[in-house]
């Protein structure tokens, strides 16, 4: 297990065990269909964020609550199977871990989730972890516990998936904001994403994110950066997890120190390869992979050398 001082990035929130299948189409009231495939994986925002940034070779720790069930022992194996620290796990006696299942209708591209809320989340056994880390990424539910904890110290960048809404969100203090164009849509009703994001801007964010899907994700800095990255092509199964592989590989970009240009590319290009995978996980990138599509797209948008006269 890594030591507290290797970790390069924590990630708090949710953890879930998920039942995945794969049908025809939705069933009606009372209608039974035989599902194409049924994949059990691991899932939630900040856990699969976290195996996103280990997978990208991120020294990753992960901080929330399960149960003392079954689904909790499971959770806590596949991440340390994935190399995630979890020593910063509380686990609560008499509770069930989140759990959801969730049908995705390969006719439509849509999916239905019936979801176990998780436990209230501590983060009391993981205090080292967020202090040490130089990256705290926090899903909606880690937001407030870490917002409350006046762990963050100066020179930590906190990075907050926005994509749900979050009662009581302040983004001062905030170094990357990540949410949505639906969600900001929600927030100040359907605009150009220029305005959107700069109305994110000046809730007090150092840098928003946002994604909208297959058009691709935008970023407005509060010193003047812009940047936008075109999303990647894949034959997509299922976009379930997508946008916390998104996350997960945003702080690995940013633990790498890309540009934000470059940040976006890595990051759409993870989570667009994740895609090829039923569950939320199980076709997340190496990075290796990563680096080797952005490598194809760049030298395919170079333009064709003059013929010579």
């Amino acid at each position: 297990m890594a030591s507290t001082q290797a970790v390069e990035a924590v990630f708090v929130g949710v953890a879930t065990l998920d039942a995945i299948a794969l049908v025809p189409s939705f069933p009606g009231p009372d209608q039974r269909v035989v599902a194409d495939e049924v994949s059990y994986a691991g899932g939630g925002p900040a856990a699969t964020s976290a195996v996103t940034a280990a997978r990208l070779g991120v020294r990753s720790a992960f901080v929330g609550t399960v149960g003392d069930d079954a689904n909790g022992r499971a959770v806590l194996d596949g991440l340390a199977a994935e190399g995630v620290d979890v020593s910063g796990v509380t686990v609560a006696p008499g509770v069930a871990t989140a759990a959801s299942v969730v049908v995705v209708d390969r006719r439509r591209g849509s999916r239905a989730i019936c979801n176990r809320p998780a436990p209230r989340i501590d983060i009391s056994a993981g205090v080292a972890l967020i202090a040490a880390a130089p990256v705290v990424h926090a899903d909606h539910a880690g937001w407030q516990p870490v917002h409350e904890s006046g762990l963050l110290r100066e020179g930590q960048v906190l990075s907050v998936d926005a994509g749900n809404d979050i009662p009581g969100f302040d983004a001062r203090g905030v170094g990357l904001y990540v949410p949505t164009v639906e969600a900001l849509e929600r927030l100040h009703g359907e605009r150009p994403v220029d305005d959107l994001l700069a109305l994110a801007l000046e809730q007090g964010a150092d840098v928003v994110v946002a994604t909208d899907g297959a058009r691709g994700s935008h970023a407005f800095g509060a010193d003047g950066r812009r940047a936008y990255a075109a999303a990647h092509a894949v034959d997509v199964l299922s976009t379930l997890g997508a946008g916390d592989v998104f996350h997960g590989a945003l702080v690995a970009a940013v633990v790498r120190g890309l540009p934000l240009p470059e940040q976006l590319a890595f990051a759409n290009v993870t989570a667009a390869l994740s895609c090829r995978g039923l569950d939320g996980r199980s076709r997340i990138p190496q990075l290796p992979e990563v680096l080797q599509v952005l490598e194809t797209r760049q030298a395919e948008s170079q333009p064709e050398p003059a013929p010579s006269a």
